[in-house]
């Protein structure tokens, strides 16, 4: 029996219409309460920059995650201000074509395909790998996550960074566990679907189906949904 694969995590906060960032790439707008904070310390210390554990209190953080992708808006914000190794406690990827190498011995520039090289990476030994984004590196991975953890805000933000900017490509993914808190913020746990195959599954003919117009979700030609409601 092999060694199972790492898994493919993308763990991130999001806005009630799916956005992760403002346009400028800035996400201050999200509050961290206290009540989602001291969940996030205990469950998930390791997504928090290394800088921060002090004033939060995490003392050599533990868990599933030995390494962390970013793409380079995402890294970009804290090379500004000079810290070149975000999350020096994880082994860190930054996925770039226009980044010279690092000279940090704890992060490396790829360059090359992101998809390839998280296929490559999955083989190697080691824990689960955390994609921290931002939207066009996880658009582009999407395929390969294995699990979505959405820290999901009430906020709604009219545009912004997508959760994963890509073509039109429907991925499901099953809902194996929520938490709300107080603060109305819910933390959506998902599990990656496998990709049906209509050889497999037995499924109809999907252009019979339109021919015919009804759809998955039970809409006719004629206007009328599943639950007997018109549809507009």
């Amino acid at each position: 029996m092999g060694v199972p694969l790492r898994k493919l995590v993308y763990y991130v906060a999001s806005t009630l219409d799916g956005f992760i960032a403002a346009p400028d790439g800035s996400y201050d707008f999200f509050p961290l309460e206290p009540d989602v904070a001291a969940h996030l310390t205990a469950g998930w210390p390791q997504t928090f920059p290394t800088f921060s554990h002090p004033q939060l209190g995490i003392d050599r953080p533990t868990g599933r995650f030995d390494a962390v992708l970013m793409g380079r808006a995402t890294y970009d914000p804290a090379l500004r201000v000079g810290v070149t190794s975000p999350y020096a406690h994880l082994r860190q990827y930054v996925f770039s074509r226009s980044l010279p190498p690092s000279a940090d011995p704890g992060l490396e520039v790829v360059a090359g395909d992101p998809v390839a090289f998280v296929r490559e990476l999955k083989g190697r030994p080691g824990g689960d790998i955390w994609l921290c984004g931002g939207g066009d590196l996880a658009g582009q991975l999407l395929p390969e996550v294995d699990e979505l953890v959405v820290k999901l805000h009430p906020i709604v933000a009219g545009s912004g960074i997508p959760l994963a900017a890509r073509g039109f490509a429907a991925h499901r993914f099953t809902l194996t566990g929520t938490r709300s808190f107080d603060s109305g913020l819910v933390l959506l746990h998902y599990a990656a679907e496998p990709a049906p195959s209509s050889a497999s599954t037995g499924a109809a003919d999907p252009a019979a189906a339109d021919r015919a117009g009804v759809t998955a979700e039970g809409v006719t030609a004629e206007g009328v949904t599943a639950e007997g409601a018109p549809g507009r």
